[in-house]
């Protein structure tokens, strides 16, 4: 995937002063002083490194510390100082950090507030991706699509919208989410946790986000020169979340975990300013209409709302292109109100025989499988007037990987025949017909 430059997208300015972080100095202090801790830190630098922010105001965190007496300084003359001051925590900020530590496990980069990721958010919003034709090919390069489906994807992906891809199985609908989050294709500021409440919400998923390791040279000027980059943030690919059959409700709602007193981001968090794709729906053990009934706020409103252990509710940003795929038709998972607010639906429809064949000899191709004519007469005129003539786009790969497994086993060269074909299309299907127990 080529990932573009995010010309479009401010970079979060790194907080000039302790105020401008948006958080407390008690809440700062008692992450430092856990982080400290539980990482055995001795050295500022490290300690910056750690909770991600900037040398001269960890300093300024460290010497508000010293003067409560939470952390006390060893001086320079010992093992592997360097030339840096080293420092502990007293016995007071050990008391201090597992008191804080009993309230919240937490501890590492501090958070950024939510209403300044909300700001964070609207500059890199995933409807500011404008996708053009030539850059949806490139992404879909590898699946042989009619003209009007990427007349009608295109527009779809631009819009920031929901998306519905519905039709028979095996014709493309998850390669085809797969290469409209591939499209999108440039990158965005990921913050490792927010805050709302004095409450952390871990946000950063590696999983979920994959890091850029080269930032663009606009960006790495900024964090060299003028500290302007709010290093709370990471620099990732917009995200993808995907889920199948095993969604639940449960998934989209705040996981709070009893045991450390620390929350972590819902999926469709996660997914902000990027992609959420539900495969399968219709295979999940909640009810479809009960899943896009869920979505129907954030949907239309552009915001969730999520609670914390104590009931509180609060709105999150829903920034995201949440592109629905399944088998079955939509009038048999949904009411008309629910498909009313579903913006886009795309019928995935299979292939013709003109089309299936392209994609026939690009997968033999890929797959060094000589093509043989009378082979492929026997595929076209005896096997699929067998199943009414109907065309799928799994099917090549399916019967192309058959042959070759059974060519490996007979110990000969990969090749087409009639008989390969027979063996191979026997596994397609299962035969109807009573089982006597």
């Amino acid at each position: 995937m080529n990932m573009q430059a995010p010309t479009g997208v401010i970079p979060p300015s790194a907080p000039k002063t302790l105020a401008d972080t948006g958080l407390s100095i008690v809440m700062m202090r008692d992450i430092l002083l856990k982080t400290v801790f539980r990482k055995n830190l001795e050295h500022v630098t490290a300690m910056s490194e750690a909770i991600c922010l900037s040398l001269p105001l960890t300093q300024q965190l460290v010497e508000i510390a010293r003067e409560q007496r939470l952390i006390e300084a060893q001086g320079t003359l010992h093992a592997g100082s360097g030339k840096e001051m080293a420092f502990q925590l007293s016995d007071a900020g050990k008391a201090r950090a597992l008191d804080a530590l009993s309230q919240s496990e937490y501890y590492g980069a501090l958070p950024v507030p939510l209403e300044k990721y909300k700001e964070q958010v609207q500059n890199q919003s995933v409807k500011n991706v404008q996708i053009t034709r030539d850059r949806l090919l490139e992404n879909m390069g590898h699946l042989i699509l009619p003209d009007r489906l990427l007349e009608e994807l295109g527009p779809a992906v631009s819009s920031g919208r929901s998306i519905l891809l519905y039709g028979p199985p095996g014709n493309g609908k998850s390669a085809i989410s797969n290469g409209i989050r591939d499209a999108l294709g440039d990158v965005i500021y990921i913050p490792h946790c927010i805050e709302y409440a004095g409450q952390v919400i871990t946000l950063f998923d590696p999983i979920v986000h994959t890091l850029i390791d080269e930032e663009p040279g606009e960006v790495s000027s900024l964090r060299r020169t003028d500290n302007r980059y709010d290093k709370r943030y990471t620099l990732c690919e917009r995200p993808t979340v995907m889920t199948g059959g095993e969604l639940m409700l449960d998934m989209l709602d705040l996981n709070y975990n009893p045991v450390s007193r620390t929350y972590q981001a819902s999926l469709q968090l996660k997914a902000t300013g990027g992609v959420f794709i539900v495969d399968d729906l219709g295979r999940q053990e909640e009810p479809p209409q009960a899943l896009i009934n869920r979505w129907i706020v954030p949907m239309e409103a552009g915001y969730d709302i999520l609670a914390l252990q104590s009931g509180e509710k609060f709105e999150v940003p829903f920034d995201t292109l949440v592109v629905f795929s399944t088998n079955f038709h939509p009038n048999k998972l949904f009411d008309s109100a629910a498909l009313r607010r579903i913006f886009y639906k795309i019928k995935i429809d299979g292939p013709t025989q003109e089309e299936f064949l392209k994609v026939f000899a690009m997968v033999a191709k890929k797959k060094k499988m000589p093509l043989d004519e009378d082979t492929l007469i026997h595929m076209l005129k005896v096997k699929y007037p067998t199943i009414d003539n109907v065309y799928a786009n799994y099917h090549g790969n399916f019967l192309i990987d058959q042959m070759i497994c059974a060519c490996e086993y007979e110990g000969i060269a990969n090749k087409m025949t009639p008989d390969l074909m027979d063996r191979a299309w026997s596994h397609m299907y299962v035969v109807e017909e009573e089982i006597l127990h």
